[in-house]
């Protein structure tokens, strides 16, 4: 069953790790080009980092997929690990920020959103492919549309917004 393959998954890691690697890439070099203005802001530093964070997440879990011969219970592994570690310490740092006097509490809900529209999905796929149904590594596909997405969203934020 093409859930529990991966390697007829290998042409689409192949393409998103390409994508995740150029995209950190391109963000870092954004925000390094608008760093001033980024700081200027206190809320958006943390989502700077979240959004690499994100993508370098997204990066690790293609070359994960990726690794020629290894077992599925060692993929499950690695794809849960790698979901829950991300998620957690992205959610931990982002609760412990404090919302400044007049900040939108979108400013907050928004970037916890978007750290559990792929984390969640990546966990799914981790414990899936561990149990050998559910869905498998079509969670994957979740996973990194939503985490694209929310990078794409947040980097908008980073670059444009912030020029408004």
């Amino acid at each position: 069953m093409t859930a529990y393959q991966p390697e007829q998954w290998h042409d689409m890691f192949v393409a998103m790790a390409g994508a995740a690697a150029a995209l950190t890439g391109l963000i870092f070099v954004a925000v390094s080009i608008n760093l001033e203005q980024v700081l200027k802001y206190p809320a958006l530093p943390p989502r700077a980092v979240e959004t690499l964070s994100a993508l370098i997440g997204l990066l690790v879990l293609s070359v994960f997929v990726l690794i020629p011969g290894q077992s599925l219970t060692a993929l499950g592994v690695e794809i849960l690990v790698l979901g829950v570690a991300v998620g957690t310490a992205l959610l931990v740092k982002r609760i412990r920020l404090p919302r400044a006097a007049g900040q939108p509490l979108t400013w907050t809900v928004t970037p916890v959103g978007v750290i559990l529209a792929a984390a969640l999905p990546m966990a799914a796929a981790g414990i899936s492919v561990l149990v050998r149904g559910g869905g498998g590594l079509y969670w994957l596909v979740a996973a990194l549309i939503l985490g694209f997405a929310g990078a794409v969203f947040n980097a908008w934020i980073l670059l444009v917004e912030i020029h408004r």
